[in-house]
C-alpha cells in the first residue's frame, strides 16, 4: 500500500503518547514519532517538504538534513508540520492496535514473487515484491468491493487500486489510511466516488475530474508538450505546442514565452496567441526538424 504523505511503519520500539518536537543542529523543525524521525526542509520558491528517516537514535537536536532520506510531499508551514506529526502518532497507535501479522508466502503476484506478506484479515493479504506490490483478495472478499472499483482476479496494486479495499473494509485500516484511500478514489475514479456517495465533486476536489475539465476547456488551444530555455533569445523559453496537448500528432508549433511567465501548472501551459508569438527561427531543440509554422 502506498500512502505517500506519511510513513506506515508501526512505531514498535517506542510507545510515546505523542510526537516529540525540537530543532535540529541546522535549525530545522524536527519531530520523533516512535522509531521514525521527521523534518520540515525548505525547497525553492518558499516551499517546504516533509522528510523522514527510520531508527535514528540520536537526539533530535543533533540531527541534520543529511540524516533524512525519505520524501513525503509538501507542507505549507510549521503548523501543518506539527499537525502531520500528531496524525502520524495516531496512525502509529492504530497500526499497533490492528496488529497485522507479517508472514512469508511462496506465491507469484502480478509484480513478481512475493517476498513478504501482511495479513489484514482472512482472505485479504498485502504482498511486497522486489519492485512493487499490492493486495490479493479471495473471491469471497472481492465480491464486497464496489463493482466500479473491483479488480477481476482480486489483485489490487499498491499505488491506487488498494483504496477500494479500504473503502470496503474500513475496520482493517487506520484513520489516516482511510483518508488517503478517500483522496485516492476522488482523484483517480471520480465517477465511482460520486456514484458511491451520491454527491458531485466540486472543482479542486478531484485531480482526474479537474483534468477532464481542463481538456474540455482547452481542446482547441495550443498546449505546450516540451520546453527549454532558449539559447538564442535571452530571458525566453522556447516551447513546442500541439492542439489540446496531444503528443501523437504531426502538427506542432514552436513559440517563445517569457521565462518568468512560463509556469506549467497542474495540466499544462496554454499558449495565448495574443502574447506568445509563433517562432520559426533557430531552435534549441536538438531533434527539431524544419516545419512550416503557420501564424
Amino acid at each position: 500500500m502506498n500512502t505517500p504523505a506519511l510513513q506506515t511503519k508501526a512505531a514498535s520500539a517506542r510507545d510515546l503518547p505523542g510526537p516529540e518536537f525540537s530543532r535540529s543542529a541546522d535549525d530545522l523543525p524536527v519531530a520523533r514519532v516512535g522509531d521514525l524521525v521527521f523534518a520540515m526542509v525548505s525547497g525553492r520558491d518558499g516551499q517546504h517538504f516533509l522528510v523522514s528517516a527510520w531508527r535514528v537514535a540520536r537526539p533530535l537536536s543533533e540531527l541534520k538534513r543529511d540524516d533524512f532520506y525519505s520524501h513525503h510531499g509538501a507542507v505549507a508551514d510549521e503548523a501543518e508540520f506539527q499537525a502531520r506529526m500528531f496524525e502520524q502518532a495516531e496512525h502509529s497507535r492504530e497500526l499497533r492496535a490492528l496488529a497485522r501479522p507479517t508472514v512469508r508466502m511462496n506465491c507469484s503476484t502480478p509484480w513478481g514473487p512475493s517476498q513478504r506478506a501482511t495479513v489484514y484479515a482472512e482472505g485479504i493479504v498485502s504482498h511486497t515484491t522486489a519492485g512493487h506490490g499490492g493486495f490479493k483478495l479471495c473471491n469471497e472478499c472481492n465480491v464486497k468491493i464496489h463493482p466500479m472499483l473491483r479488480c477481476a482476479g482480486g489483485w489490487y496494486e499498491e499505488d491506487a487500486a488498494w483504496a477500494a479495499i479500504a473503502l470496503a473494509y474500513p475496520n482493517l485500516f487506520t484513520g489516516y489510511e482511510r483518508k488517503c484511500a478517500d483522496r485516492t478514489i476522488r482523484d483517480s475514479w471520480p465517477d465511482a466516488w460520486e456514484a458511491i456517495f451520491g454527491c458531485p465533486l466540486a472543482p479542486g476536489e478531484s485531480h482526474e475530474k479537474d483534468r477532464r475539465a481542463f481538456e474540455r476547456e482547452h481542446a482547441g488551444d495550443w498546449i505546450v508538450i516540451s520546453a527549454l530555455r532558449s539559447e538564442q533569445h535571452a530571458g525566453m523559453t522556447e516551447v513546442i505546442a500541439t492542439i489540446g496537448g496531444v503528443r501523437a500528432t504531426d502538427e506542432e508549433r514552436r513559440y517563445l514565452v517569457p521565462s518568468d511567465e512560463y509556469e506549467v501548472g497542474r495540466f499544462g501551459f496554454v499558449i495565448d496567441p495574443a502574447r506568445h508569438a509563433a517562432y520559426d527561427g533557430s531552435s534549441s531543440f536538438i531533434n527539431w526538424q524544419a516545419r512550416v509554422i503557420r501564424p
